[in-house]
């Protein structure tokens, strides 16, 4: 049985209001949702879209992945409550696979939310990203943002940079965070992919723990996983002393949340893709032997308190 909602849950949930609220969610609105998780961001999009509208969550996970509360269990849960029968959840979905197809048009808009940092690399996003495209006329995302804005979130801003520095060395890593990739890079893109940015914001994150949770794991799952990485000892120093200065940095009274950034984009008709340039290990064969590899796919966070 699920607990009662905590004051943390409250404010992750408004945290996620507030971002279908900037995106403009109708009612009756057909959405499908890119790593839904838990199903968190999904709720409050069947919540918008009322009793008219529907919203499909896909995830690449298996529904016994996670804990101590599990995906298929969270969703479970999610569908027997108010908002059940606007929800369809499908794990072991992978959007890249042929066999994974919807009709033209199928969906109103497709919401990526907090899961793009979890893609293997920007390559896989950036096929994801024009995949979608057949699909929906609407685009609406959100991300952390790399800029702090106050010191208390230089601790979060550390975490997530050594996760995908570390995560970026193994070969099948499912962790949190594997592509921190910039809101300069995700702008990029949305240019390459066949979408036109229509509107950017920002929602408050100052409620929210999730700076914390990522310097936890930084410290106790991802720095664990160094000694044994097949890197040069260049590159091991250098994520020794990133954890070093995390370590003093966790000490800090109170580890605040980076702020995020959320947008909204238009497919763009008669797209040509750009054709983005080469890896630099393409380039350049020397480089290649500490060119970090990463071939899985993506995996939505699971939080842990």
């Amino acid at each position: 049985m699920l607990s009662e909602p905590t004051s943390q849950d409250l404010a992750q949930r408004h945290y996620r209001e507030a971002l279908a609220a900037g995106w403009g969610i109708p009612a009756g609105a057909r959405i499908l949702e890119i790593a839904c998780g838990q199903g968190d961001m999904s709720a409050v999009l069947a919540q918008a879209v009322g009793e008219t509208g529907h919203v499909t969550g896909v995830d690449i996970a298996s529904p016994d992945y996670g804990a101590p509360l599990t995906l298929g269990k969270a969703t479970a849960f999610l569908k027997a409550g108010p908002v059940g029968d606007q929800l369809t959840f499908r794990f072991q979905t992978d959007l890249l696979h042929d066999a994974i197809t919807f009709p033209q048009d199928a969906f109103d808009a497709v919401v990526l939310a907090h899961g793009a940092w979890y893609f293997a690399d920007l390559e896989q996003l950036r096929a994801t990203l024009r995949r979608v495209r057949q699909w929906a006329p609407l685009l609406h995302f959100a991300e952390w943002d790399l800029e702090p804005q106050t010191f208390a979130q230089i601790p979060h801003l550390v975490a997530v940079l050594l996760q995908g520095l570390i995560e970026g060395y193994h070969s099948n890593s499912a962790a949190n965070v594997r592509t921190p990739f910039s809101r300069q890079q995700f702008h990029a893109l949305l240019a390459e992919t066949g979408w036109e940015m229509t509107h950017e914001f920002q929602a408050d994150t100052s409620a929210l723990q999730d700076g914390a949770w990522e310097a936890d794991l930084a410290l106790h799952d991802a720095l664990s996983t160094v000694d044994s990485l097949l890197v040069p000892p260049a590159v091991r120093d250098q994520m020794r002393a990133q954890g070093d200065l995390l370590r003093s940095l966790a000490e800090m009274p109170q580890i605040g949340t980076l702020p995020s950034y959320a947008l909204s984009a238009r497919r763009i008709p008669r797209f040509k893709a750009i054709q983005p340039p080469p890896p630099l290990h393409n380039l350049n064969p020397a480089i290649s032997r500490a060119t970090p590899r990463n071939s899985s796919h993506y995996l939505t966070r699971i939080k842990r308190h």
